[in-house]
């Protein structure tokens, strides 16, 4: 036997279970075939030591590590913790690797980072390491075409696996005699991998004996069909799918529905190699097809009536359900398909409280939340909106179902009732799925608290400067002009693929390459826009000497500068002459058979063109739609996105941020042309700005996860109906969500106890800038003692060599920051009110505030009357009439280690700090256009702050906070002040 199938088997023997003697049990199995094979850990480690990365053997140890690394619970390592360095050196002595074989595995399979955050009860610990063994066809049949056609790496496909474990695990037991149902929320990024970790799911769920899935897909057609196609390639497979053809529908009897699919004619789709029923393995029934949704199934009906073995014992009983079919039905939420469900399910003769049903919500805040408003409620009654309504309707006909929903924007379902229990507030659990690695979210596109200045920025140090491009046109000139040079992006990107095609060869091949256009959801101005795009195509003349000479220009000046710092290793050309023989290429790709670069993807029956298919053909089209190229809907090959529809909901607009995902291979071409000026009524909005809060919102939020799903004591924090206001406003004119998701929505305290406290919404009146600066007068004098304090790094710590800065220091009262706190003027009178609840609330964990007016050695400095000579700051309204950030990145480090850290390793920072006692950071700020001769006039300085309360805070309610949900089941807050301080 050779060494890699003797260690391979000796992987295999240990399954889910604890590591063990890894050379002895590889010996034990060689012996049985070649009592003289040398299976040594020497020979293991040569082996791993010259292996490539995507050799099996390698991947199937570097598996296994992982899953050990990352483990929950492990009996066989007790007071370890997943991804720990003590974990990883228990797997190493249980597995008996000797000092070189340590050293080895250490290079080729490093212990990464920690998964997501998990809120949860407390749960049946069913879904055990051994009953997962005894099971898995499907979970194998999906991992293994990850990790052997998708490519993922063997890191992704463990992290893939703990993911859904945790969410199955908290599901109830399928065998379980006493009904129950389990809710909850997956919590994931815009085109992040959602639709996997479901798949893995229910992958784990039919081998776990789950026997109806249903599917809720977004609530258009192209979505349910690309998931139905996701699923049956990835996972239902060859067998099932020939198997499972509705013979009822005449025009699907004797046919497959893929039968002109290009990957289903190329082998690509799953195949078990037998049918998985005789391997002890349930078969999966396909209720819809790619071409079909959810059909009344009339005579059919007994497709949803699961058959028994024994049929005096119940569905649920082992011996019955292990025997029996799953069924997978993929429905679009629409009313009239749902109702079909429905009533299917009341005609079925078997005891729907027999059957363990798995529901997936796919986009759970569309749609699926009850939008009614309560306070048009009769009384004792509670209406419900149509989807919301069916889905409460199907719950209430299946007592084992499970409901999941997943979503990237989870605002929605925050704010659903906890004290309903006939809806889909996530009562069991609330995971928040880790950023996978290779992803480009919202945060890539922006430059969230840089240390570099403005003015300083380049593609090598700016996600702005290397990926997005500013929209400002507002004639219809202007927008053709700044349309055109989103098309010459789109063009030469294009030829740069190409280009690598040639140079890598097949394997980095890039079937689609794509362009979103996304001005409005109206079908008129779809068509305005089509032929607005076809004008600019056809005035640019990219084959001609002037179109060309604008591409070379494009390139020598933009593409060629971003891919010097961000093509990573791969390929691009040093002079465009190099590129131009694939411009022409591109261009032919692009244009097709009719000629035609545009593809309109909205409802508009009345257009005969081709139908957006990334499955059955390479799709090479700049893409002109609204709603149904958002939600859920992956837009493949995405490239060039043109963006000016403004919204007034944060989760509406980080939905249309479709130019987010995976851009293996062509990161470094991807732009972004996004309105900074798109106008409503009399005044401008820049959506860049937008998503900027949304990065910063959808940060606190999964920040506040994060610390909430840490256990003390080995136990939760809180339970999901616990959660405090996670859902966080940082610009005014952006709320979280519709209004009408917003019914049972309330303004509340935020914290921020060791974070940061930055109010941006300083007034811009005259008068009320002068009346801030005089109540801050107090303040500004008593900050007039000079220090120098170190700058901490990123991660808090001084090293390696830290740069410092002067600041004039002071210590104040409590007392004394509320009473001028309380004195400010806002642009809006409630903004900084939950802010200051808080600050007050805190009073007895808090003493008094280290004052910190850093100062400049080079810049603006004047005279402050009152006061004297300060250190200025230009910041500029951004978010008009809101200032962006205030503070400096190394000015806040520094105060967070005074505030939080004792002033760790910096003398002055720890004679600074107390134990009850935060930090307050001073700017003095002046706006462009103004620079003050000798004294400043108080009416033009904006006195600005950023607060930082102390670790004796910390055991309260944690980070930025605006709205909770209201729980009609509870008389009183779901979160009061005795448990704040029982540290909830």
């Amino acid at each position: 036997m050779s060494l890699i199938d003797a260690y391979r088997a000796a992987l295999l023997s240990l399954g889910e279970g604890a590591p063990k003697p890894l050379e002895r049990r590889a010996q034990l199995i060689a012996e049985e075939e070649d009592p003289q094979a040398d299976v040594s850990l020497s020979r293991l480690v040569d082996y791993l030591s010259a292996a490539d990365v995507n050799d099996s053997l390698r991947i199937q140890l570097h598996v296994a590590i992982l899953r050990w690394d990352s483990a929950d619970t492990a009996a066989w390592a007790p007071g370890t913790t997943p991804y720990t360095r003590e974990r990883r050196n228990e797997t190493y002595s249980r597995l008996q690797l000797d000092a070189p074989s340590v050293s080895a595995f250490e290079d080729v399979f490093p212990i990464a980072t920690a998964g997501g955050s998990v809120i949860s009860n407390q749960f049946e610990d069913w879904y055990t390491p051994e009953r997962r063994q005894e099971r898995r066809h499907y979970w194998n049949v999906y991992s293994s075409y990850l990790l052997e056609v998708r490519g993922w790496g063997p890191e992704a496909v463990v992290r893939l696996d703990t993911a859904s474990s945790q969410v199955v695990e908290r599901l109830s037991d399928p065998t379980r005699p006493q009904a129950y149902q389990a809710k909850g929320l997956v919590v994931g990024y815009v085109q992040s991998g959602k639709t996997a970790n479901f798949t893995g799911v229910i992958a784990k769920a039919i081998d776990a004996g789950y026997r109806l899935v249903i599917v809720l897909t977004g609530t258009v057609d192209l979505l349910r069909q690309q998931t139905q196609r996701r699923l049956d390639m990835e996972l239902v497979g060859v067998e099932n799918i020939q198997r499972g053809v509705d013979l009822t529908d005449p025009d699907m009897a004797g046919r497959v529905d893929y039968q002109e699919d290009n990957d289903w004619i190329e082998g690509k789709f799953v195949k078990h190699g037998y049918q998985p029923s005789l391997v002890g393995a349930a078969d999966i029934v396909r209720l819809t097809t790619s071409r079909n949704d959810y059909r009344r199934l009339n005579t059919g009906i007994v497709a949803l009536d699961v058959a028994r073995t024994e049929k005096q014992k119940p569905l649920y009983d082992p011996v019955n359900l292990f025997a029996s079919d799953a069924r997978l039905a993929v429905i679009k939420k629409n009313a009239t398909v749902l109702t079909k469900l429905v009533q299917d399910l009341k005609s079925i003769t078997a005891n729907l409280s027999d059957i363990p049903v798995l529901i997936i919500d796919d986009e759970s805040d569309q749609a699926s939340v009850n939008t009614s408003n309560p306070a048009r409620w009769q009384a004792g009654q509670t209406d419900r909106t149509k989807i919301n309504k069916l889905i409460s309707d199907i719950l209430g006909l299946l007592p084992r179902a499970q409901y999941v929903g997943y979503t990237a924007t989870p605002f929605a379902n925050v704010f659903i009732d906890p004290g309903d229990s006939e809806d889909i507030f996530p009562k069991d659990f609330l995971i928040s799925l880790e950023r996978p690695v290779g992803y480009m979210g919202v945060s890539d596109f922006h430059d969230i608290d840089s240390d570099v200045e403005p003015a300083d920025r380049t593609p090598a140090n700016s996600q702005e400067a290397a990926f997005v491009r500013p929209v400002h046109g507002q004639t219809d000139d202007e927008r053709q002009d700044d349309l055109t040079a989103a098309i010459d992006s789109y063009v030469l990107a294009g030829a740069l693929k190409l280009y690598r095609e040639a140079r890598l060869g097949q394997p980095r091949r890039f079937r689609h390459h794509t362009m979103l256009v996304h001005e409005s959801v109206k079908m008129q101005e779809h068509r305005d826009t089509r032929d607005n795009v076809i004008a600019a195509w056809r005035g640019r003349g990219y084959a001609s000497a002037k179109g060309l000479a604008v591409l070379r220009t494009l390139y020598e000046s933009d593409f060629r500068r971003v891919s010097d710092e961000r093509a990573g290793g791969l390929p691009y050309p040093v002079e465009f002459d190099e590129l131009e023989p694939f411009v022409g290429q591109a261009i032919a790709k692009m244009v097709g058979a009719g000629g035609d670069p545009v593809l309109i993807v909205n409802g508009d029956q009345d257009l005969l063109q081709e139908a957006l298919d990334f499955d059955a053909h390479d799709v090479w089209r700049i893409l002109v739609g609204g709603t149904k190229l958002s939600r859920g809907f992956t837009v493949e090959g995405l490239t060039t996105s043109y963006y000016r529809r403004r919204t007034g909901a944060a989760d509406t607009l980080m939905q249309m941020g479709r130019w987010f995902g995976f851009r293996e291979g062509y990161s470094d071409l991807v732009r972004l042309y996004i309105g900074r000026r798109e106008r409503i009524g009399q005044t401008f909005d820049d959506l860049y700005a937008k998503f900027e809060a949304i990065v910063r919102d959808e940060e606190a939020f999964r920040e506040q996860l994060r610390q909430y799903a840490k256990p003390v004591d080995g136990e939760p924090q809180i339970r999901p109906d616990q959660i405090p206001p996670l859902v966080s406003q940082h610009l005014p004119t952006l709320r979280p969500t519709a209004l009408n998701k917003m019914y049972n929505a309330e303004l509340q305290v935020r914290r921020s106890p060791g974070t940061p406290l930055e109010p941006t919404a300083y007034p811009d009146k005259p008068v009320r800038v002068k009346a801030n600066y005089d109540a801050a007068v107090p303040l500004l004098q008593s900050a007039s003692t000079p220090c120098t304090l170190l700058v901490p790094s990123p991660d808090l710590s001084y090293a390696p060599s830290p740069s410092s800065f002067t600041a004039l220091t002071g210590v104040v009262p409590h007392e004394q920051v509320l009473d001028v706190l309380r004195d400010f003027a806002w642009l809006r009178s409630d903004y900084f009110s939950p802010d200051l609840r808080y600050l007050e609330e805190i009073t007895g964990q808090l003493d008094d505030w280290v004052l910190l007016a850093p100062q400049l050695a080079l810049g603006a400095s004047a005279t402050l009357p009152d006061v004297g000579s300060r250190s200025l700051f230009r910041r500029e309204r951004r978010r008009a009439p809101m200032f962006g950030a205030i503070s400096e990145p190394r000015h806040r480090r520094a105060g967070i280690v005074v505030a939080t850290r004792g002033g760790g390793t910096d003398p002055v920072a720890r004679q600074l700090a107390q134990q009850r006692r935060g930090v307050l950071l001073l700017y003095p700020v002046i706006e462009p256009g103004y620079t003050p001769q000798g004294q400043v006039d108080p009416s033009r300085l904006v006195v600005a702050f950023t607060a930082i309360t102390p670790q004796s805070a910390i055991g309260r309610t944690r980070q930025l906070v605006t709205f909770r949900a209201r729980n009609s089941a509870l008389t009183q807050p779901i979160i009061d002040a005795e448990d704040d301080d029982d540290g909830i």
